[in-house]
């Protein structure tokens, strides 16, 4: 059957892509992949007011950017005439009908029920009426197409969900619900219906906040004799504080956090692991790995915790195993021409910086590479010691960079650490020299920043130190 295996994944375009979403699209890819089944990507736009191009066009860019391909495509907004077909064949077998009750008469209804404790559900009086289809109601205002449910059916509409076992739930709690707004515009769960249907998908792989939906999808695929698909919902992904995540526990965009300097790479094998754990008991996992060790068994049902260090942390492991062109190429490509630096220097960074970021944007803490750096004159102190006494020590510090250069780190290093011997403090050498390299209390090793800077620069920054004291 594996070649019958058919998924989907049916974003709308009405928001940037979620990194919640795009696990949901990890996950189908990884199982249509396993499984050498296909992948459909739906972009559902129905939706005319919400949906922009701008979205749509992220959602494609981020899916590219993980490496998502898809095998189909498919846009809700050209399949608008087989939605009607469908809806007119309910609406003349009186399995759907216009519902004309107002908005006004709805939300009263829906205040009574919440102060009676009822079910909360409609059961339209137009059901057992036949009406033109261009009613309206006492406002003015068109009516809707529900689908027609049984009130009073004691059935359970049950299915077993690949990942959460048994689920079942009771048909007359589901009241008429909407299916369209007309024959031309269908509502959410009717298209989704339709389109698993005409599309012959094997199997629906979605969120846990749409079990609520399955009900009502299955008595519209009852109601046309359609096929039912397997189901399985995936666990949510929570912030830290294991509520839903969302924009307040920071960057949920997808392709935000490749413009902050994550790699797709990483990106993949952390979003694999957001509820699935793969038989070997390691994190840094390929592609071609995931693809092998994929199962729907294997997910969890509890949400899965984002964990910004643990992304952070993968990231590190993945920029580390770049080569130093690779690297510089990466950083290039989301720098925007914001360091005035040649590949060929920034190449020259990489093996300083490779094992000190967590993603390519951390390189702007290595802006004193890129220009000049700005520090208060304090900052050169050393302890208690003079700013006359730094001065003279500065002197000795150019000299021993002008006669032996940089290039040789460890005969430099031979030379300040004799310096430090002969002043009893080697922070009174090295101390300064790095302030003035980098403007920075902290930094890398200042012989490696004067090894990629070079004997010219470091001598003029070791002139301006000086000129601050």
């Amino acid at each position: 059957m594996s070649n019958k295996i058919r998924v989907r994944f049916p974003p709308s375009p009405t928001g940037y892509l979620h990194v919640g979403n795009a696990r949901t699209a990890l996950f189908n890819w990884l199982f249509a992949k396993h499984n050498k089944g296909k992948f459909v990507l739906r972009i559902e736009d129905t939706d005319i007011e919400r949906s922009k191009k701008e979205y749509e066009d992220d959602i494609l860019n981020g899916l590219k950017w993980l490496g998502l391909d898809w095998d189909e495509f498919y846009k809700q907004s050209d399949r608008i005439p087989i939605y009607s077909k469908y809806i007119q064949k309910l609406l003349n077998k009186g399995r759907a009908f216009w519902c004309c009750h107002s908005e006004e008469e709805l939300e009263k209804e829906r205040q009574e029920q919440i102060t009676q404790k009822a079910i909360p559900r409609h059961v339209c009086s137009y059901k057992s009426e036949i009406r033109n289809p261009k009613s309206e109601t006492g406002t003015g205002k068109r009516g809707i197409i529900r689908l027609a449910v049984d009130e009073n059916s004691t059935r359970k509409i049950e299915f077993e969900d690949l990942i959460r076992g048994h689920i079942e739930f009771e048909e007359q709690l589901l009241g008429d619900f909407s299916i369209a707004r007309n024959p031309e515009a269908p509502l959410y769960h009717f298209a989704v219906v339709v389109d698993d249907y005409e599309m012959e998908i094997s199997h629906v792989i979605r969120g846990e906040d749409h079990i609520a939906n399955t009900p009502k999808q299955i008595l519209i695929q009852e109601t046309l004799g359609f096929e039912r698909p397997q189901y399985a919902h995936l666990p949510l992904i929570l912030g830290e504080d294991r509520s839903k995540l969302s924009k307040r526990h920071g960057t949920v965009s997808l392709n935000e956090y490749g413009k902050q300097g994550y790699l797709p790479e990483a990106m993949f094998n952390f979003l694999a692991l957001l509820g699935f754990t793969p038989p070997e008991d390691k994190e840094i996992i390929s592609r071609d790995k995931l693809i092998e060790f994929f199962d729907l068994s294997k997910i969890h049902k509890a949400g899965a915790v984002f964990d910004m260090k643990k992304l952070d942390w993968m990231n590190g492991e993945y920029i580390k195993n770049l080569s130093d062109e690779k690297l510089a190429e990466k950083i290039f490509e989301i720098s925007n021409d914001e360091y005035q630096i040649s590949k060929e220097e920034l190449i020259k960074i990489m093996p300083l910086a490779r094992e000190r970021i967590k993603k390519l944007s951390d390189i702007s803490e290595f802006g004193y590479f890129f220009k000049k750096p700005e520090y208060e004159k304090e900052l050169l102190l050393w302890k208690e010691v003079r700013p006359t006494e730094i001065k003279n020590f500065f002197a000795r510090t150019k000299e021993a960079v002008e006669r032996v250069g940089t290039e040789n780190k460890e005969k430099l290093r031979q030379e300040l650490d004799k310096l430090g011997k002969e002043a009893g403090d080697r922070g009174l050498i090295y101390w300064p020299f790095r302030v003035a390299l980098s403007g920075l209390k902290a930094s890398p090793d200042p012989v490696d920043i004067a090894e990629i800077l070079g004997k010219e620069e470091v001598v003029k920054r070791i002139k301006k130190a000086v000129d601050k004291l």
